[in-house]
């Protein structure tokens, strides 16, 4: 099977790549490398935008994956215009393109952003998506228009996936378990802005073997598939992520708490994606903290801006103003 995977080279696709490679599928990536190469030097690569593709570009291929966009809150916010193009309609091009190209599945990557701020119920996909902040806004328009392509010849699954946390090759300190890992280790203290509120957390790992199992579901197989390694508060996280380095490093860590005001919460069922996808999660919140300390050595320069999402934004942001200026003179 040859496979295209948009926006390939980020946090997710420096895990899941190498293991599409181990499957033996045949594996091109298209992205802009704003986070540099960590990918298999077998991977092919394109080095485009996506909106630089064509229908002729996506000819041969069986299946595309949309790992591409802006990937938080802090980004969308700092550049809503940006989030909109990447988030809403580039997968939407990239989805009509692949369509009119005979691709037989299309899987894109959305959020549980998109259920916004709930109070103490289970959403499964049914429930009603509303956010009214740009992130989830802009996923929820992808995937709208995404999902308004699906045919009977053309497959399109759309996991709405927990917040990420875990090591990759293209690593990143800005995603919840990451953060409070980071601070403990070098702070020894935790900062936990609001202890009550609801999320869906997710193992890098599980996240790309929910890929391989959409990727690899039946060819019929179409619609919206929550992905979560397990549902914490934010105060639990904290707490399993403190006794987890306290055990491993024999250390004693600090917990800051306070009590402010969030606009995401929200608890998700999985039960659409285990009966459908088979997708079964493996890695909790401790396994994850266990990850990071195996691998800790390899990115343990903890103010490497590479690692932070919304500093590579700005500089790239910085450097494109620069260059204008320097044109219009």
């Amino acid at each position: 099977m040859r496979i295209l995977v948009a926006g390939g080279a980020g946090y997710i696709g420096s895990v899941l790549i190498p293991k599409l490679l181990e499957r033996g599928y045949q594996v091109d990536v298209v992205d802009l490398f704003w986070f540099g190469n960590h990918l298999p030097p077998e991977t092919n690569i394109i080095h485009k935008d996506i909106f630089e593709l064509n229908t002729e570009d996506l000819s041969g291929y069986d299946q595309v994956v949309f790992l591409a966009g802006l990937s938080n809150d802090p980004m969308a916010e700092f550049s809503p215009s940006k989030n909109f193009i990447y988030n809403a309609a580039a997968p939407a091009y990239l989805g009509y393109i692949a369509q009119k190209a005979k691709v037989k599945r299309y899987v894109y990557a959305c959020s549980c952003s998109v259920y916004g701020y709930t109070v103490n119920e289970l959403y499964d996909e049914t429930r009603t998506a509303v956010s009214r902040y740009p992130y989830g806004i802009s996923k929820l328009q992808g995937e709208q228009a995404v999902l308004s392509l699906a045919s009977d010849e053309f497959s399109v699954i759309s996991l709405r996936k927990g917040t990420i946390s875990g090591y990759s090759p293209r690593m990143r300190l800005d995603l919840i378990v990451n953060t409070m890992f980071k601070c403990a280790l070098q702070d020894g203290v935790i900062h936990v802005n609001n202890p009550s509120i609801w999320r869906p957390i997710l193992s890098v790992q599980d996240a790309a073997n929910a890929y391989i199992r959409a990727i690899e579901a039946h060819e019929k197989v179409s619609g919206i598939f929550n992905i979560s390694s397990g549902n914490y508060t934010v105060g639990e996280v904290a707490d399993l992520v403190k006794e987890t380095v306290e055990e491993e490093l024999q250390v004693r860590i600090r917990l800051n708490i306070q009590h402010a005001q969030d606009y995401r919460n929200y608890k998700v069922s999985i039960a659409s994606a285990e009966n459908t996808l088979s997708f079964h999660p493996r890695d909790g919140v401790r396994q994850i903290v266990r990850d990071l300390l195996q691998n800790k050595s390899k990115f343990d320069d903890w103010d490497n801006p590479e690692y932070y999402n919304i500093l590579t934004l700005k500089k790239i942001e910085l450097t494109q103003g620069q260059k204008a200026a320097l044109q219009s003179h």
